[in-house]
């Protein structure tokens, strides 16, 4: 028995060629189609922009209060030829992204080591357990006067927010992953002579990297939506600013635009995690 038997990656199904046949005798370019969930998903998204746009056509609800998918086309058109307050579309959306993604790396490079080195360390959870928790449930738009007189109002401030938001709850999801680790495969790499490096690497990191993903991808979406609240710190541009600024001046066409376009950045960035998960780790949900 060596060391690489305790590894908790499963062997993978063989590949099978486009064009060809899998098992179940489809091809992968038909195993490619949606399938019936993706249609019935498609099917509800079609009835509900249908209604929507209706209500406003047939003026079931006043266009003021609720506009239909129709005058929201239309203000994205106008702010793609015009911009909005002298801010390009695409900046605006440019800059929210890489607000929240600078914070984003950098609360995953912090939060990832110190989560798995609490649920590997008691000692090392007792210090910061208490901490994050009171920290982690906290609204973070309370932090806001701190966070001026601490970071000022430029891109310090802003970046804090959205930080704080995500690595909280990473912290406390990969130290969860740790826990779970099956201390039984750990206990077999040190009897096999398995320095803590090696155990790291081949037993902690393989058993815990689904649980991280998926802490990670819960983490970037409660980061995404602290940017509006990141955003209220003195900003003249962004997604945020530009729905609270639109908001004031009852621009509701343009309020629901940076709406569906913050909630299709956070898709994406969701749909890119989910990527990078089956792409690193792709024993994840199979049996070890």
């Amino acid at each position: 028995m060596s060391l690489e038997t305790l590894s908790v990656v499963p062997a993978l199904p063989e590949e099978v060629a486009p064009g060809r046949p899998g098992p179940s005798g489809r091809s992968l370019i038909w195993r490619a189609w949606p399938g019936p969930r993706a249609r019935i998903s498609l099917a509800a998204v079609a009835l509900v922009l249908t209604l929507w746009q209706l209500s406003g056509s047939l003026r079931w609800i006043d266009p003021l209060l609720l506009p239909p998918p129709s005058d929201i086309w239309v203000a994205a058109q106008e702010l793609l030829q015009s911009g909005y307050r002298q801010t390009p579309l695409w900046q605006h959306v440019a800059i929210s992204a890489g607000r929240a993604v600078a914070a984003f790396l950098v609360a995953i490079v912090v939060g990832v080591p110190l989560g798995l080195g609490m649920g590997r360390w008691p000692t090392l959870a007792a210090v910061f357990d208490p901490f994050v928790q009171f920290l982690r449930p906290l609204p973070k738009i309370a932090l806001i006067p701190l966070v001026i007189v601490w970071f000022g109002i430029g891109e310090g401030a802003k970046f804090f927010l959205i930080f704080i938001s995500s690595f909280l709850s990473i912290v406390v999801g990969a130290a969860a992953a740790a826990q779970g680790v099956s201390q039984a495969r750990i206990r077999a790499a040190q009897t096999l002579g398995a320095s803590p490096r090696q155990v790291f690497s081949h037993v902690l990191l393989p058993d815990a990297l689904p649980g991280i993903f998926t802490s990670v991808r819960l983490s970037v979406g409660i980061g995404w939506t602290s940017l509006i609240a990141a955003e209220m710190v003195a900003a003249n541009a962004g997604l945020g600013w530009m729905v609270i600024n639109a908001g004031t001046y009852l621009r509701t066409d343009v309020v629901l635009l940076g709406i569906v376009l913050l909630g299709l950045t956070g898709y994406l960035f969701d749909a890119l995690l989910l990527l990078a998960q089956r792409r690193l780790v792709p024993w994840a949900g199979r049996d070890a």
